[in-house]
């Protein structure tokens, strides 16, 4: 009979790669030589060798390693779950979601998440970057966003896909075409993303595409505050949206430059490391549901 708490230190060393990232990420106090020693014993116990040195401070899995890992991963990832369960406790997951997604997408999400899962309570948050090093440290469970990269250590799911789209004040002349209507707006002020957010490069790079620099900024933190600005007659805009057929605001007209051959994939994200990964691969399931 393999012993439970060396089983334990063995899944935390091959999940995290080494002994002191284990003892740093093993739920309770433990120390380094601790782990050591609960991973030599199950080696002996088991008479096989399950780790090996990969370099400074790092491990690597045997192929009995490999085996015993795969094994043993999905009892340990959904033993929080089951305790919650078993106590009457709801799991809270922490979500953060760029704004168009929390009000556009979110919303049906949420409904379906609460009639299916009510062992979960879900808190959501507006991002203004998307930050994957709060997925890596446990601070965040999931971030919903385009996202330009992603490293190997996040499991990515597309659950929706966002088109660009010109807006302008519904007084401002668009009847000329496409061509006239960007030769119109080079003079004419621009409403953006702040600077330090993500999509303000985006944003901007779209703008130097079809118009041209522009003359004159104005900052707006969301898409909702964007199209309000426009609609008042404040400038254009250059925003994404998750219906082809762009958005409907009283007193803005919405334009997809080049149709719609643009697409900016928006992505749910979360760590492989989390304990409660497989728990977020279902809960994102029903997000394109």
């Amino acid at each position: 009979m393999v012993n439970l708490n060396r089983l334990e230190g063995f899944y935390w060393v091959a999940r995290e790669g080494g002994y002191s990232a284990a003892a740093r990420a093993f739920p309770r106090d433990i120390t380094q030589p601790a782990i050591h020693q609960q991973v030599q014993r199950l080696e002996e116990e088991l008479e096989v060798d399950l780790l090996e040195r990969s370099g400074y401070r790092r491990v690597r899995l045997t192929a009995a390693g490999e085996r015993l890992y795969a094994y043993c991963r999905s009892f340990f990832e959904g033993l929080p779950d089951v305790v919650s369960s078993l106590q009457g406790q709801r799991r809270r997951l922490r979500v953060e979601a760029a704004g168009l997604v929390i009000h556009r997408l979110l919303p049906g999400w949420l409904q379906r998440v609460r009639r299916t899962r009510d062992d979960l309570e879900l808190e959501v948050a507006e991002l203004d970057s998307p930050d994957l090093d709060r997925l890596r440290s446990g601070e965040l469970d999931l971030i919903i966003d385009h996202l330009p990269s992603v490293t190997p250590d996040i499991t990515t799911r597309e659950v929706a896909v966002a088109h660009p789209f010109i807006v302008v004040p519904r007084g401002h002349a668009h009847d000329g075409g496409l061509s006239a209507l960007l030769d119109s707006l080079a003079t004419t002020p621009l409403v953006c993303y702040p600077p330090a957010f993500d999509q303000h490069a985006l944003q901007m790079a779209a703008v130097r595409e079809h118009i041209g620099e522009p003359t004159r900024t104005i900052a707006a933190s969301s898409v909702e505050v964007i199209l309000s600005f426009v609609a008042a007659g404040l400038g254009y805009s250059i925003v994404p949206w998750l219906d082809e057929k762009g958005p409907r605001r009283a007193g803005v007209v919405a334009i997809a430059p080049g149709g719609h051959q643009q697409r900016f994939p928006i992505l749910a994200a979360w760590s492989k490391r989390s304990s409660i990964a497989p728990t977020l691969g279902q809960v994102v399931e029903l997000l394109s549901s």
